[in-house]
């Protein structure tokens, strides 16, 4: 019983503060690939769609009008090619339009 104890009194000691949990969190703009054909809730393709500048100032204040819109109202995502699997599906690359915005050097 002693033994269970002290085992889990090191885990509950050991356990991850919730400053490295929030690491989890994405940066805005950050590219990421993933195992599926879709892109997860909050990161969008890079097909070169407009987004509206109002709703994604975090992103748009990274990205500009590098890849095109008025900078006014709009502004575009990079357009990149998705990639091929074996079995010839394929796989978005994606953008973070939330998380957490990339501190400045």
């Amino acid at each position: 019983m002693r033994r269970i104890r002290h085992f889990l009194l090191a885990l509950v000691l050991g356990w991850p503060s919730l400053s490295l949990a929030a690491a989890v969190d994405p940066f805005v703009g950050q590219v990421g690939t993933f195992g599926f054909e879709f892109c997860p809730s909050g990161w969008a393709p890079m097909n070169g769609q407009l987004l509206s500048l109002s709703q994604n100032t975090a992103l748009f204040s990274l990205l500009g009008t590098s890849y095109g819109g008025d900078g006014i109202s709009t502004f575009a995502l990079p357009l990149v090619k998705p990639l091929l699997t074996a079995d010839r599906k394929m796989i978005p690359q994606c953008i973070a339009l939330q998380g957490v915005f990339p501190p400045r050097p």
